[in-house]
């Protein structure tokens, strides 16, 4: 049941007035805490969208968010909604040519941006973020009231070509999140949920911040340039119930010894496969589990492990009660074991690729989206994890093109021929490698360098390993796969 007419933002929100002192967010700084109420948080957020509405914006403008992780970006996000824009979040860490190209595929009305944080060579008229803070105290907006499945918001992913594209939500999609709730993080309105991750990043934005905001609960952050060794100090001092991260955050914390978390229930994981060594030392560590899910920026997550239903070993876990899940075989039939798949009436999947109808309906076999990842369901009717069907990477749970890698680094004189894969260095830890060619092998801190000036730091090789020649198919094909192989055998990781 889609309620309508409905507003996204005016949902994660409707529980404000039934405690309007209570903590709605806390920035935690090392030696205190900067704390928004939920009638503080309200009251920015329709400000803001006065102050939108004011500055000539209409129901529909893409608006361009390049904000870094203060509690301005999910105001500015959720006035957007209020006021019926389309907010576009992107990393901070995005480098001029990155963010320029993802600004010609959004054509915004406008861009937010922050101090020091790259802008697009682009006409988009400009609002500081200051002058954000400047339009909390407007009166209030009336929230935009319309069609739940009009558009929403755009989420930005690495596209198998190696060019941004642009994934464009409606405004229902929040409603899918419920089945998140009671199918894999069991959050409710006394919780106290700290999310390791930036603002931006759509894992964060829902997990940590609209997730307990829809259900009157607190979310914790930590402030900008937290250490990650000082989580587990921030979980304990702030009596954090839920924590969650990526699995290298979780790596990272378990380098040094964990004082006792009397508080914690449960941690979450997702953006990439959490391996089972991780899982295991954790539990150990702390006394408490962890709970995976899966997804993608096209669905957010749908299958997990939750509280009451944790998932099997090996496994991913099971599909949320609610969502439309299958396993396409390459007939096109449900299987046991193939391609993992959302069915298009599920309240949680896109609208489609932004501007790119072709590319949208590329990516569906009949009725159901694919997600280019296998799976393979088990008698317990969990879903266990057998790869991707093609080369995309993870990297600290963002997706990334090979290609996008390797059109960066072919720029470089030295390099003749690039190929990005992800390997993995140690049994619970993998990374991006370049393997090129060219006359001879080059500095490593050259190409890290170069590398840098050219992408997000996140989407930066580790490793660069030079080669006499990359393997090719009869079809001239790069084997990325084979490169892989072949390292991994020899390091002793296959």
């Amino acid at each position: 049941m889609r309620p309508a007419p409905f507003n996204m933002a005016a949902h994660v929100l409707a529980r404000a007035a039934d405690d309007p002192d209570k903590v709605a967010l806390a920035v935690l700084g090392p030696a205190r805490a900067s704390r928004w109420s939920y009638a503080r948080l309200e009251g920015a957020v329709r400000g803001v969208a006065t102050g939108l509405r004011e500055a000539g914006l209409t129901p529909g403008d893409r608006v361009l968010l390049r904000l870094g992780n203060t509690p301005e970006f999910p105001v500015a996000f959720l006035a957007c909604l209020a006021a019926d824009l389309v907010p576009a979040p992107t990393s901070p860490h995005l480098t001029g040519p990155e963010i320029t190209e993802i600004c010609g595929t959004l054509a915004p009305a406008c861009i937010i941006a922050g101090d020091g944080i790259a802008l697009p060579d682009n006409t988009a008229p400009v609002i500081p973020a200051a002058q954000l803070a400047a339009w909390h105290a407007l009166p209030p907006a009336d929230y935009a009231m319309g069609d739940p499945d009009r558009p929403g918001y755009v989420i930005f992913t690495s596209g198998t070509g190696g060019r941004a594209r642009g994934v464009l939500h409606a405004h229902r999609a929040i409603l899918a999140r419920q089945h998140m709730i009671r199918g894999w993080h069991g959050l409710t309105r006394t919780d106290r949920l700290l999310h390791a991750g930036a603002f931006n990043w759509t894992y964060t934005l829902g997990t940590g911040l609209l997730d307990p905001w829809t259900m009157g609960a607190t979310a914790l952050v930590p402030a900008p340039g937290t250490d990650s060794a000082a989580l587990p100090l921030l979980l304990k001092r702030h009596d954090a119930s839920i924590f969650a991260a990526v699995p290298g955050v979780y790596r990272q914390l378990l380098r040094a010894p964990i004082a006792p978390l009397p508080k914690l229930r449960h941690g979450l994981s997702a953006g990439e496969k959490l391996p089972e060594t991780t899982r295991a030392a954790w539990q150990e560590a702390t006394g408490t589990t962890i709970h995976e899910a899966y997804g993608l920026s096209e669905c957010s997550t749908f299958v997990s492990g939750a509280p009451d239903a944790p998932a099997p070993a090996g496994t991913l876990g099971y599909p949320q009660a609610g969502r439309r899940i299958a396993l396409i075989d390459e007939t096109g039939q449900q299987a046991e074991q193939g391609t993992i798949a959302v069915h298009r009436d599920d309240t949680g999947l896109m609208l489609g690729y932004l501007d790119q109808p072709e590319a949208t309906a590329a990516c569906f076999a009949g009725d159901w989206f694919l997600t280019g990842d296998i799976g393979h369901r088990t008698a317990a009717g969990a879903i266990r994890y057998e790869g991707r069907a093609d080369d995309m990477m993870t990297a600290g749970g963002h997706r990334v093109s090979p290609i996008e890698v390797e059109s960066a680094l072919v720029a470089h004189p030295g390099i003749e021929e690039a190929a990005a894969v992800d390997l993995r260095v140690k049994a619970d830890t993998s990374v991006i490698a370049a393997f090129y060619t060219g006359p001879a092998p080059l500095p490593e801190a050259e190409l890290a360098a170069f590398a840098s000036r050219r992408l997000a730091r996140y989407k930066c090789p580790r490793l660069f390993i030079h080669r006499a020649a990359l393997p090719r198919g009869a079809n001239n094909k790069l084997l990325r796969r084979v490169l892989r192989q072949e390292w991994e055998t020899d390091h002793g990781q296959a």
